[in-house]
């Protein structure tokens, strides 16, 4: 090993608000289908405020039941910046457990694997630090959200 694990600060929890799924169908890659963000939360030390009502996750979903996020939203904070997301990850775990999150239980983030890299954007001076940072998520899907927590690669 050359250099050292990167520590991991967290920085916020997201907790991001969905509309229903739109199903677009088998695509060449696997099947497709976008999830409106209509608003949230952001609870943290470093951020927080709301998440906006604009935005979605736009998913493939493969043979294999693994599903690729492609998300992209924004984020108002407590004082008025405007802080852009892009939040790419998969999420994949046992048949019968990853069929429990699709009927929307409540499932323990535990039993399956939910993680993302997000890139965040401003041009607001006072977050300008989020714009040369690397982020880790970890997260949970609910019936009518999912559940983020965020941490910056040091």
């Amino acid at each position: 090993m050359l250099f050292d694990a990167p520590p991991l600060r967290h920085v916020c929890d997201f907790t991001v608000a969905l509309s229903p799924i739109m199903e677009m169908g088998q695509g060449p890659a696997g099947l497709r289908r976008i999830i409106p963000i209509v608003g949230g939360t952001v609870e943290g030390d470093r951020i927080r405020g709301e998440i906006l009502d604009l935005g979605a996750d736009w998913q493939t979903v493969f043979a294999n039941g693994a599903a690729e996020l492609d998300a992209r939203y924004a984020v108002r904070t407590h004082d008025g910046a405007i802080i852009e997301v892009r939040n790419l990850g998969v999420r994949h775990g046992p048949a019968e457990v990853m069929a429990r999150v699709a009927q929307g239980e409540d499932v323990d983030p535990a039993d399956y694997y939910m993680r993302s890299h997000l890139r965040l954007e401003t041009g607001d001076a006072r977050y300008d630090w989020v714009n040369r940072t690397l982020f880790l998520g970890t997260g949970g899907r609910r019936a009518a959200s999912v559940l983020l927590s965020i941490y910056e690669v040091g």
